[in-house]
């Protein structure tokens, strides 16, 4: 009999075939959905309406694993939910086998090969690595040290204009009070190197677009996490009469969605000199302060979106001496809820809510550019329904998904094992991609462009 360790134990988990090694499991237990290269046997298990992806390994990396990713969500890092681990496996003949580990499906996400498989443009790519470098700043800020970061352990989902990158294997991890500068860049080399061989692995089979080049990409990575990390944890030293840089560099960190819990000042002797230097980091300023406001969990690029609508409703209203939880309980009941539930149900697994409403505003500014006229909200709901999302495919999980093809219609040769490759991988040519039709109104603030610090610098200086 299996033994099973989980913090919230399914008695549903119980019927299935532990007996059987992962890789023969009858597909009415599986489901086919995109995932990554994985050295191990990974397969998508469905129990009642919920997914988990089930990893087979050894016992002490499964259980190491699982505490790994426990720890994380402890923490509030991005990462897979774990669920459990199942050990004390044996065949119906008695032999051993390894255990598995599972973890819950991550909605409305996906890995880095089904979005390069159906063609990338550069700037979605530049996005990408934006969200990879936050990804790693962030794990290095709680003294999270990966060791095998690469693109193939790592789920992207959509954030507003940007995307947000989550942790999926945490098999080399090690967690530590704070990280050393030299197990930092270490993580960062096993990045580079990682990374360089999965985009030339991604060139060579045609999926990089020809003006992109594997190593300049991966040095634009290390750059822009070095300039990320310089920004959060790096000493600043002024003159006395300059104290407004202090809240300057608060507002950079907040810009770049961080808050900061402790900034340790020092003064000279002579109060000539000042020199600050965050102590305490922590990312989603923006989406702690929507949750607080309305009870939205949500990305923190889309935090960020839908903040600015509320801020903007507050304006149209004539509000800005009413209490702001007041203003946002109106808005979430005249503006947010209006949107999301004028989507029908069977068209709502193609987006989360708050990419809905933020995809939506972006119809409705660039339908009033066309027709040169302010477009009214609901108007433009309907219009996003009619032309935009009934044509984008479902990247939230059907309770029947069994399908054999990847978001681009390629078949692939085992639905349940996407890495083993399409049917057609001779063929040439890239298909439209719906990740890359993201676009956001001109002049809204949403992360800086490409970690660019010193424009945030000059944004954020007294006048």
């Amino acid at each position: 009999m299996p033994r099973f360790l989980a913090a919230q134990p399914d008695a549903r988990l119980l019927p299935l075939p532990w007996q059987l090694p992962l890789a023969q499991w009858p597909a009415k237990h599986l489901v086919a959905l995109p995932r990554g290269i994985s050295r191990h046997v990974v397969r998508f298990i469905q129990v009642g309406g919920e997914v988990f992806a089930a990893k087979e390994v050894l016992e002490h990396a499964a259980l190491h694993e699982y505490r790994m990713l426990t720890d994380l969500g402890r923490l509030n890092t991005p990462a897979v939910e774990p669920m459990g681990v199942v050990t004390s496996r044996t065949s119906s003949d008695g032999d051993p086998l390894d255990s598995i580990l599972l973890t819950r499906h991550l909605q409305f996400s996906l890995p880095y090969r089904s979005l390069f498989s159906t063609g990338v443009r550069p700037e979605t790519v530049a996005r990408l690595i934006d969200a990879m470098a936050v990804l790693l700043a962030r794990l290095h800020l709680v003294g999270f040290l990966w060791g095998d970061v690469s693109l193939s352990n790592i789920l992207f989902r959509r954030d507003a204009g940007e995307f947000a990158a989550y942790l999926v294997d945490a098999e080399t991890a090690e967690i530590h009070d704070q990280l050393s500068t030299g197990q930092r860049l270490h993580d960062l080399d096993t990045a580079m190197v990682n990374l360089f061989g999965e985009f030339s692995d991604l060139e060579a089979g045609g999926m990089l677009d020809v003006s992109l080049d594997p190593l300049t990409l991966v040095e634009q990575i290390a750059n822009r996490y070095r300039a990320l990390w310089r920004e959060l944890t790096g000493i600043e030293e002024f003159s006395g009469s300059e104290l407004a840089r202090i809240e300057g560099r608060v507002r950079r960190l907040n810009d770049l969605g961080f808050d900061v819990a402790e900034l340790d000042i020092l003064t000279s002797p002579t109060g000539d000199t000042i020199r600050i230097q965050p102590k305490v980091v922590d990312a989603g300023h923006h989406s702690r302060r929507l949750l607080r406001l309305t009870g939205l969990d949500t990305e923190e690029n889309q935090a960020r979106r839908l903040l600015n609508d509320l801020d903007t409703y507050r304006a149209h209203t004539n509000q800005a001496h009413v209490q702001e939880s007041v203003v946002a309980h109106q808005w979430l009941t005249h503006s947010f809820e209006p949107v999301v539930n004028a989507v029908p149900s069977d068209l709502r697994g193609k987006r989360e809510p708050a990419q809905i409403f933020h995809e939506v505003l972006d119809y409705r500014w660039y339908q009033s550019q066309r027709e040169h006229r302010d477009v009214p909200l609901t108007e433009a709901v309907h219009g996003y329904i009619r032309d935009v999302l009934s044509g984008l495919p479902d990247e939230a999980l059907a309770a029947s998904t069994t399908a054999s093809a990847d978001e681009g219609g390629r078949e692939l040769l085992n639905p349940f094992d996407p890495s083993q490759g399409f049917a057609d991988d001779d063929e040439d040519g890239f298909t439209d991609d719906p990740w890359e039709s993201e676009a956001h109104e001109p002049g809204t603030a949403l992360l800086p462009d490409r970690f660019d610090v010193e424009a945030l610098r000059r944004r954020s200086a007294p006048d």
